[in-house]
């Protein structure tokens, strides 16, 4: 019984990736990986002036 359900279950996840891997194309990946390194940049530019700004806000009120 164990046996037959990681049979079932390898089967089943086997076929999944197989079946996106397939589906995927080299043009999804790479919007993919361009959109990613946008939202990084972004994400770490927004938190620097942010942290720019409370910091100069901060050391004003001092």
């Amino acid at each position: 019984m164990f046996q037959n359900d990681i049979q079932i279950k390898s089967g089943v996840v086997g076929g999944t990736l197989l079946s996106t891997v397939f589906t995927i194309s080299l043009d999804d990946i790479l919007f993919t990986v361009i959109m990613a390194v946008i939202g990084a940049i972004v994400s770490f530019s927004v938190s620097t002036l942010l942290k720019w700004l409370f910091f100069k806000k901060r050391k004003k009120n001092t």
